[in-house]
């Protein structure tokens, strides 16, 4: 992670993406979003994000 990299949480993913919170954690847990975890908190990347919402355009460009 570089200096600049934003830690989101899943209600931050959760709003941005428009999805529900089952469905962030689906994500989550099938490794389509990378994500840490920081005791019991569980954080999101920005680069993660952008990674997963590149490789879905690309999957539905195909």
């Amino acid at each position: 992670m570089t200096a600049g990299t934003q830690l989101l949480t899943v209600p931050q993913v959760m709003e941005r993406l428009q999805l529900g919170r089952t469905t962030v954690y689906d994500l989550i847990r099938t490794r389509q979003l990378a994500s840490i975890t920081l005791g019991r908190a569980r954080r999101i990347p920005t680069p993660a994000l952008a990674d997963f919402i590149h490789t879905r355009l690309e999957q539905d460009a195909a």
